[in-house]
């Protein structure tokens, strides 16, 4: 367990590949498990340590940022965005005709937060679950994590550059970022070291995570019943939303992210059992508790 939690951290020192550093880092949940007996505080772990995991292999694509930038693929989302946008991608058209060329206000304002609070909402759903709904947490967790590292597995093979990086690159007409306007008009001298401690993979839009994490979330919620469902969908169309309009995502990248969250929820119930088999052998082996 300490072996998972420190590679990510001295994987550039040590100059570790990215096949050892998968290999030292993927037992870890496992290994609390077998390390402590099971209470909600240990669950929380072993749900961090998975996510701790995901962010070393989301992290690591960047290492070499020349290598990447050859393998970055730019065109085809603008073209299934055009295709969508009936000959002008949503991004572009949404920000001319709400933005203009003004500065931002209470709407940027307002989906920059709600942007901003994307980095609570699904873990700080599988926590209230676990604290509240404690019976729906395991699956749920499960779900969660799968929807991070199946994301992950496509940022791998096809990394994909969001709206504003192509705009800037010439791929496509002027896409502003507006949440970096928005942070940086919030929260002056605070935003660049904010933002540089959070950002990782750059090409990381394809699929979009933020939505199909936050859709995995309202799928969740709507578990324990329809006003927390309803809760978590209009948090996640919101946030759709303000993606393509901030110009974070294509529609496509949320399409795609939906399609992933949507796939999970509906083979759950067919590689549960399968699923419980393995961690039933896993559960035999941990320890009691008193």
């Amino acid at each position: 367990m300490a072996v998972g939690i420190a590679t990510p951290l001295a994987r550039h020192r040590l100059r570790l590949r990215p096949p050892v550093v998968s290999a030292l880092t993927w037992p870890a949940p496992a290994a609390l498990a077998l390390a402590a007996p099971r209470t909600p505080l240990r669950d929380a772990g072993i749900y961090a340590l998975q996510m701790w995991t995901y962010f070393a292999h989301f992290d690591m694509p960047d290492d070499d940022p020349e290598r990447f930038l050859e393998r970055v693929r730019v065109r085809y989302p603008i073209a299934v965005d055009r295709v969508i946008g009936l000959g002008e991608t949503p991004t572009v058209r949404l920000q001319r005709a709400l933005a203009r060329d003004r500065d931002p206000g209470p709407l940027e304002f307002g989906l920059s937060a709600v942007h901003w609070s994307w980095f609570l909402v699904p873990h700080g759903t599988c926590a209230y679950i676990l604290l509240r709904h404690r019976r729906y947490f395991e699956r749920s967790a499960v779900l969660m994590a799968a929807c991070f590292d199946l994301g992950c597995v496509v940022y791998w093979l096809v990394p994909t550059a969001p709206p504003w990086w192509a705009s800037r690159n010439g791929a496509l007409p002027a896409v502003r970022r507006i949440m970096a306007e928005a942070g940086e008009r919030f929260w002056g001298r605070l935003w660049d070291p904010l933002y540089s401690s959070l950002q990782g993979n750059p090409f990381a839009a394809m699929p979009s995570l933020h939505f199909g994490t936050s859709a995995m979330a309202a799928r969740l919620l709507s578990q324990i019943g329809p006003g927390h469902g309803a809760a978590g969908w209009t948090y996640a169309l919101t946030l759709g939303f303000g993606l393509v309009y901030l110009g974070e995502h294509y529609v496509i990248d949320l399409i795609a992210g939906l399609a992933l969250s949507e796939a999970l929820w509906r083979i759950a119930p067919r590689v549960g059992p399968a699923a419980r088999a393995i961690g039933g052998v896993i559960q035999r082996l941990e320890p009691r508790a008193a």
